[in-house]
């Protein structure tokens, strides 16, 4: 072995060491390079436009002439002369009067709808505001209507059993179990109501051109209809119709949100409705459970769950 062999052998084993760590650090920094990839496809995206609720219709103290004047100004808008260019367009349409399922597809005729707006008009009781999801005009609008029929039955069995657990007779007990029968009463009206197809409904969510949305308006029985550019997404709005007695001055609301009653199809009505159903021997569907409650009138709400706890508990010798 000559002189040169012997300064070989350290040479190629320094090359190799260099090798080896410098692979080692190419795969270090891939693998940082992945994970960091990794986690940025995992943090949610930030908030887009669409992330934004969209109000539309009117809101607590504003005057409804107000209202209609706006409604009508921003409809012209659209439609007018020198307006730009504009494609289908979101509108919530509010009527003068409570109507039944079969008479929407002529209100509707040549708009699609989202949704409807119903509730039951009892004299002198806030009864609450149920949304319907549309696909078809008018089975879709009847079979939410069945379903809050059945809701409605649910909850005065549920207030005449409550009335039932109240033990004794003093003025509490009393004036409970008179809440819990007004209640039941009103529930029970409601249930019939939806259950016979009812003059219940008055508004609705529509998309159409402009031109379709002004023949809309042109036609009796519609109040306003508010056009809504802004909106793109229905579940990124909130809509707020007016009732077809208010005037004046919104008040305060007696509850929140329009209730959702669940529907085969959230989508948009076809422009060719479905033909008519009859509302005799429809089976009776199940509404939202979650939070669909008929309101009462204030001054006989039912008690509470733990009021009626309260009532219902046996009670020990008065205290002297």
């Amino acid at each position: 072995m000559g002189p040169a062999d012997g300064v070989r052998g350290p040479v190629v084993g320094a090359v190799l060491l260099r090798a080896a760590i410098g692979l080692a650090v190419v795969s270090a920094f891939a693998l940082l390079l992945a994970a960091l990839w990794v986690s940025q496809r995992d943090d949610p995206p930030p908030d887009s436009p669409l992330g934004d609720l969209v109000r539309v219709g009117v809101v607590q103290g504003q005057s409804v002439p107000g209202y209609l004047r706006n409604s009508r100004a921003e409809l012209s808008a659209l439609t007018g002369p020198s307006a730009p260019a504009a494609g289908d367009t979101w509108a919530l349409v509010s009527l003068d009067k409570y109507v039944t399922p079969g008479a929407l597809p002529a209100l509707f005729e040549a708009a699609a709808v989202g949704e409807v707006y119903a509730r039951v008009p009892l004299a002198g009781k806030h009864t609450q505001v149920v949304r319907i999801p549309v696909l078809r005009l008018p089975a879709d609008v009847m079979s939410g209507m069945l379903d809050a029929a059945l809701q409605r039955d649910q909850e005065k069995a549920e207030y005449l059993q409550l009335g039932r657990r109240l033990i004794g007779d003093d003025a509490n007990v009393a004036r409970a179990r008179r809440a819990y029968e007004s209640a039941a009463a009103q529930a029970g009206a409601e249930a019939d109501a939806y259950r016979s197809g009812c003059a219940c409904v008055f508004a609705a969510v529509i998309r159409a051109a402009p031109a379709g949305l002004q023949a809309v308006a042109e036609r009796p029985g519609v109040r306003a209809v508010d056009p809504a550019p802004e909106v793109r997404q229905l579940d990124h709005a909130e809509f707020r119709p007016l009732l077809p007695e208010q005037d004046g001055t919104i008040p305060a609301e007696p509850s929140g949100s329009p209730i959702p009653v669940p529907n085969a199809g959230s989508a948009i009505a076809s422009r060719t409705p479905a033909p008519i159903l009859s509302s005799s021997g429809l089976p009776v569907t199940s509404d939202s459970p979650a939070s669909s409650v008929a309101l009462t009138d204030p001054s006989t709400a039912a008690p509470s769950a733990i009021e009626a706890s309260a009532a219902a508990a046996p009670r020990g010798p008065s205290a002297r």
